[in-house]
């Protein structure tokens, strides 16, 4: 095992952990410049073929495209370390959030904040323009990505989702067909793991929703329900916890409302409802188990679908719905950018539209997006930039 090369895995996912404002589209987008743009690691092909797959499976999409890059790159130990890379920074700040009880009203108009959102805005809208030329290169897959961006706009949520990749699955397999070419060779996480890892991961899901032990059940059993990210795990913990009786519903929104101001997956709101809620263990220890017992299950399903992913994407029936869900993520995105992501440069808390912070957010997303598209900084000081200037002008 190349030390060296796990060791890089780990430092370079911790930095995009501390970095990677947005949510999981946002996410989506750090990665692409990290992995494919800069460093090389995947091919765009194969970075678009593990976004589809995250979207097939429940568990957190951005966290399991993360944990697979890692594991192309160094196997399942460099996976597992590209994911306690990426998900350790916003674990920990929302268990200090949750000692502190730190509530998001303290930050909702912070100028730092401000600053952070233009840049992922600008990282968003960059990654949507690359997906866009890679993935969409005829004139059919571009309405595709027009038709599924309008479904996931008009109808913006799970269910809206799911239609959108439900038609691009359909018209792939009847409409790309013949667009499609085999790959030179197989893709080494067909080599990294298989079948038989494969199948003890399938089991482990199984085992792991069998788990009566509260602590774990409450969470596992979430991850392993949601579809569509972090998002969408909100009502139901609420469901869990709030209706449950386990949280109060101020400490579980003002929770949820940290979650959304700090880097990393939104899935590590687990870690603040494992130390706050009432369930007989520890602060910590509830935090712990939260965080692990939400994500792992999103992992085991991962681990389990790659190496039959690779094996069924080389007929030529599921190569051609793999182009057409291709171009509903990139549907997706667009959709996702336009109706929220975006709006975060002109709408302020509780819904305002301030003319002069307007302006300096729009110029900062501006320069952003300028000095993205010619690479001659890293991201990561790009959003530091951002943040800054939102502190000292908004």
């Amino acid at each position: 095992m190349n030390l060296k090369r796990i060791v890089e895995i780990f430092l370079v996912f911790l930095r995009l952990g501390c970095f990677s404002f947005g949510g999981p589209v946002a996410h989506l987008g750090y990665f692409q410049e990290a992995f494919v743009t800069r460093r090389k690691w995947i091919t765009q092909s194969r970075f678009a073929d593990l976004v589809a797959l995250s979207h097939f499976l429940p568990g957190p999409s951005s966290s399991q495209v993360g944990y697979a890059i890692g594991v192309e790159r160094a196997g399942i130990v460099g996976g597992l370390l590209a994911w306690f890379g990426f998900t350790l920074p916003s674990a920990l700040m929302m268990y200090a959030a949750a000692i502190t009880v730190l509530y998001p009203g303290e930050l909702s108009n912070a100028g730092w904040l401000q600053g952070l959102k233009a840049a992922a805005v600008a990282v968003v809208a960059l990654a949507a323009i690359q997906m866009f030329v890679a993935l969409a290169p005829d004139r059919r897959r571009k309405i595709l990505v027009l038709a599924t961006g309008l479904l996931s706009y008009v109808l913006r949520d799970t269910m809206g989702q799911t239609w959108s990749f439900m038609l691009g699955a359909v018209f792939g397999l009847f409409g790309l067909r013949s667009n499609e070419t085999v790959e030179a060779s197989p893709p080494q996480t067909s080599r990294i793991i298989s079948k038989r890892i494969a199948i003890v991961a399938l089991a482990l899901f199984a085992a792991n929703l069998l788990v009566t032990w509260t602590p774990w059940k409450l969470f596992a059993q979430t991850g392993s329900l949601v579809f569509g990210g972090g998002h969408v795990v909100l009502p139901l913990l609420e469901k869990r916890f709030v209706s449950g009786g386990l949280i109060d519903e101020n400490t579980f929104l003002a929770g949820y409302g940290v979650a959304q101001a700090i880097p990393g997956p939104l899935f590590t709101f687990a870690a603040f409802l494992g130390a706050t809620c009432d369930m007989h263990v520890s602060p910590a220890l509830g935090a712990l188990v939260a965080t692990a017992a939400i994500f792992i299950p999103g992992l085991l399903l991962m681990t389990a679908a790659i190496p039959f992913w690779d094996m069924l994407k080389h007929r030529a029936w599921a190569r051609g719905m793999l182009s057409g869900v291709n171009a509903a993520v990139v549907g997706l995105l667009f959709a996702a950018l336009i109706g929220s992501i975006a709006p975060a440069l002109v709408i302020r808390a509780y819904g305002s539209i301030l003319i002069a912070p307007t302006t300096v957010m729009i110029l900062i997303y501006l320069v952003a997006f300028s000095m993205l598209r010619r690479k001659t900084i890293p991201v990561p000081a790009i959003v530091f930039l951002c943040a800054l200037t939102g502190w000292i002008l908004l």
